[in-house]
This record gives structure tokens, C-alpha cells and sequence, in this order.
């Protein structure tokens, strides 16, 4: 039996609300439904919510068996050390950091990404930085200088923002596959949204978008490969995040064009299928 295990996670904020219905349920539902759906946890996002919304939430994700992982927005570089604090209070396996200190220039970066790591280790909470747009990773050639520049940052893959800021074509080319290796080989979790060079998030059974599903199915397997390569232990935590508008495209009646419900369900079933490939075939071998 292996001791690697793959862990499903979706968002609070992804689920508010969870489908075009445009419908918010209350913590205790969305709890229940997130469970029994089979998912191991739920993300807190403090830049969609606020530590009250997390401190609320909290009892019920517990009461479902839902793991929190904390993601935080830290406008300074000191404010970090509360979020961590509270972070290892609530159990997070770590804190997903879209760092709102940005300095213009990587050696102004250096520095930031290199006190948040020292103050993790303080606290012994984990950090990794998620790709994001606005937020100190925002640009994908600057987070490459930065991983280079500091080897022990850890990175959390979005891989939509960096499609929509390099505006990247299909096919892909070599040098564009061979940056976005770089970024999965330093990653230890990983997030589910597909985008397209001018959509952070696409409907997944639209034809017209068959091409970036198949681009970023491609993206979640390389990514699963490579953390089982370096992990041989331990959780690999794959993030289901599909947002609500305006992340989510509607129509002239605001109405979404898509079940964001289940398509996040059709990703996580997508991945847990290549994760049992992957265990199957090592098993074998």
C-alpha cells in the first residue's frame, strides 16, 4: 500500500455560489455537500473572505471532516506571521501565500519571499507560493528568476494565470513547455482551472475550448509525475478552483454558462483517474 495519497480540495469561495443558480447556501450545507462529494477539504480564501468568515466556517468544515487550507493575501510582509499562526491553530496542512507585498524588480523580491519563508519556519507552518496574477509571482519569467534566486521556495501551480500573462498559443511552443516544466518541477500542490491566452476560466465542454482542456490535462498529469518523483511519501494536494463570476463568463442575463459544480467534479474525477494509473502502473513496475 502506498503512502502517497492524493487529496482533493475545493473552495469556499468557489462555492458561493457552487452553480448558475446563482444560489449561496449556508457554511453547513456547503460543508455537507463538499463531503459527501468526496472531497477531503476546503480552501479559506482570505482575499475573497476575511479571518470572521474563516472563524465561522471553521466548526462546520470540522463537523464534515474537511480539512482547511488557508489562503492568504498578505498586504505586508509581517501581517503573514497571524495568518500562519492561525493556520497552524485551524490544522492547515500549509498556507497558499498570494503575496500582495511586489516589489518592481526580482531583487526587490528576494528579500520578501525569503523573510516569509524564515518566518513559516518560525511559526513550523509551510508556506508555498501560489501563481497568481497581481501578487508578487504574478509574471512567469520573474517567479522563474525567483525560484533560481531561492531554492527553498516552493511553489503552488494556478497554471491558468500564467497562460492568460504570457498569452500563450497553441500549439504550445517547445520554449513555453519547457518554462511551465520549471514551475511544475518546483510545485508540491497543484490547482484545477483550465484558461485560454485570453481566459482565466473556461467552460470545459464548449469544442471551441477542447484544445486548452487537453493543454492543461497534459499540465496536471506532468504535475502529479513529478511530485510523485520527489515525494515518496506523504499528501499531494490538487485544488479544484473554479470561481464565480466574473471569474465564471455569463450572459446578457448574468446568468453563468456553465455548472461549475460539476465541472470542478469532472476535474477532480480526471485526476484521481491519473493518479490510480500512476499507482497502478508503479505497482506493476
Amino acid at each position: 500500500m502506498s503512502s502517497r495519497k492524493l487529496k482533493t480540495f475545493t473552495s469556499l469561495w468557489a462555492m458561493m455560489p457552487h452553480d448558475d443558480s446563482g444560489t449561496i447556501l449556508p457554511y453547513d450545507r456547503i460543508c455537507e455537500m463538499v463531503a459527501a462529494a468526496g472531497y477531503d477539504g476546503m480552501a479559506i480564501d482570505l482575499g475573497a473572505g476575511d479571518v470572521a468568515q474563516a472563524r465561522e466556517v471553521r466548526p462546520h468544515m470540522e463537523r464534515a471532516g474537511l480539512t482547511p487550507l488557508i489562503v492568504a493575501f498578505p498586504k505586508s510582509v509581517e501581517s503573514l506571521r497571524e495568518t500562519l499562526i492561525m493556520a497552524k491553530d485551524f490544522g492547515a496542512p500549509f498556507v497558499d501565500v498570494i503575496g500582495q507585498v511586489m516589489p518592481l524588480s526580482v531583487d526587490g523580491m528576494i528579500p520578501v519571499i525569503r523573510r516569509w519563508i524564515d518566518m513559516a519556519d518560525e511559526v513550523g507552518m509551510p508556506i508555498q507560493f501560489e501563481t497568481h496574477r497581481n501578487c508578487i509571482t504574478n509574471d512567469l519569467y520573474a517567479t522563474l528568476c525567483l525560484i533560481d534566486a531561492v531554492p527553498e521556495m516552493r511553489l503552488c501551480a494556478d497554471l491558468s494565470h500564467f497562460v492568460v500573462d504570457r498569452e500563450f498559443k497553441l500549439p504550445l511552443e517547445a520554449r513555453d513547455a519547457g518554462l511551465i516544466r520549471r514551475i511544475i518541477e518546483r510545485s508540491d500542490s497543484f490547482q484545477g482551472r483550465v484558461a485560454s491566452r485570453q481566459q482565466i476560466q473556461l467552460q470545459l465542454d464548449f469544442p471551441q475550448h477542447a484544445k486548452w482542456v487537453e493543454l492543461f490535462r497534459g499540465w496536471w498529469r506532468d504535475g502529479l509525475e513529478s511530485w510523485r518523483a520527489r515525494n515518496t511519501a506523504g499528501d499531494c494536494i490538487f485544488l479544484c478552483e473554479l470561481g464565480p463570476p466574473e471569474y465564471a463568463m455569463t450572459g446578457a442575463d448574468g446568468r453563468e454558462m456553465s455548472n461549475r459544480w460539476e465541472e470542478a467534479l469532472l476535474i477532480r474525477q480526471w485526476v484521481i483517474e491519473m493518479w490510480a494509473e500512476m499507482e497502478a502502473t508503479a505497482t506493476q513496475g
